[in-house]
């Protein structure tokens, strides 16, 4: 996890595109500024990191349904529930389920998991379209390359 690039997601566990799923691992950094404010003396992660991190996976999910070529960007939540702290070092396990999808835009569920326990859970909805820009969706191929995939491979 590299959260000053917003870069959620360290690895694939499970990934089914037919069936809308993933399951995906990330680790809290040990270190990151983003600690430094949030909180002195008490880091943790921010909620809306939380939130990222569930939709980043959500994203994961769209992105592979849609053939790898339709962007999906975050378009709201209808809930969220976070239970507990997280803090650097934990290992978050992340999940991400397709509700709906149809008339651009798609609802996932996703749930953190912590030792086996529910940290955060919250109801995505994204929009899917076009890449709006040919570097962008060569960036997104770039990052997708960079997350190992431990099965089954991208459907």
């Amino acid at each position: 996890m590299r959260l000053e690039y917003f870069e959620m997601i360290d690895r694939v566990e499970a990934f089914d595109a037919k069936r809308g799923h993933i399951k995906a691992i990330s680790k809290v950094p040990e270190r990151s500024p983003i600690f430094e404010g949030h909180f002195p003396h008490f880091p943790v992660m921010p909620g809306v990191l939380l939130l990222e991190t569930m939709n980043h996976a959500a994203g994961y999910v769209m992105l592979g349904l849609n053939g790898w070529t339709r962007m999906p960007f975050f378009a709201g939540v209808k809930r969220i529930k976070i239970k507990r702290f997280v803090t650097p070092g934990m290992l978050m396990h992340v999940t991400a389920d397709l509700l709906h999808s149809g008339s651009g835009f798609c609802v996932c569920q996703g749930e953190i998991r912590i030792d086996g326990e529910q940290v955060a859970e919250a109801e995505i909805t994204m929009v899917i379209t076009d890449f709006p820009a040919a570097e962008l969706r060569r960036a997104f191929e770039d990052l997708l390359t960079r997350i190992p995939v431990t099965s089954p491979a991208r459907a």
